[in-house]
């Protein structure tokens, strides 16, 4: 027996979301917030900075252990670029990981200092993928570059204060999508 052409490829649609859905199941993306927003905003020698560290970077090779092989850094400034340094700090343990860098926009670094313009190339430079979610800035690109590390991950690393924001947003839309979310608990207070 033959099978049509629509049988063909439906079969191989079929794989293909199969093969999708393996890799989500070891995907797993980081949501935080930006520097700014941080008690101790840019000082990373902070010790609550260092604290947040330390947790975060026992978090990610828990996340190993346990099979996860995809980390997705929405590379904002702040805990994005933080856990994507340590995912490749840990790719030199853990050479089969793999930073995948989700960037809203092309000159998402545009209104950065050069100190951290540097930082974002350096980390870009030994990402193992990047993707765009648009040409240029809009309105929605930081929302629709959260939607596309949430719909590819099955767990979610979070630094949450509990107010609104995108990192509340993101949160929010993890748990409706039925995603393992891991919030990273540190002193916010000055």
């Amino acid at each position: 027996m033959f099978l049509s052409k629509n049988n063909k490829i439906d079969d191989v649609k079929n794989e293909c979301e199969k093969i999708f859905e393996d890799l989500k199941q070891v995907t797993l993306c980081f949501t935080g917030h930006r520097s700014q927003k941080l008690p101790w905003g840019f000082n990373e020698q902070d010790n609550r900075c260092i604290e947040m560290i330390n947790t975060t970077k026992e978090k990610i090779k828990q996340s190993i252990i346990d099979g996860y092989v995809y980390f997705i850094s929405g590379m904002a400034l702040g805990f994005d670029m933080i856990c994507a340094e340590i995912v490749l700090e840990y790719k030199k343990k853990y050479p089969h990981i793999k930073l995948v860098c989700a960037i809203p926009c092309k000159n998402q670094d545009r209104f950065w200092s050069d100190e951290y313009k540097n930082r974002y190339k350096k980390i870009l430079s030994k990402a193992d993928v990047i993707r765009y979610i648009t040409e240029e800035y809009t309105k929605t690109c930081m929302l629709e570059r959260n939607d596309y590390m949430l719909k590819n991950s099955s767990k979610v690393i979070a630094l949450f204060n509990g107010l609104a924001g995108g990192t509340k947003s993101t949160i929010l839309k993890a748990k409706k999508l039925g995603l393992k979310i891991d919030i990273i608990n540190v002193s916010f207070n000055k």
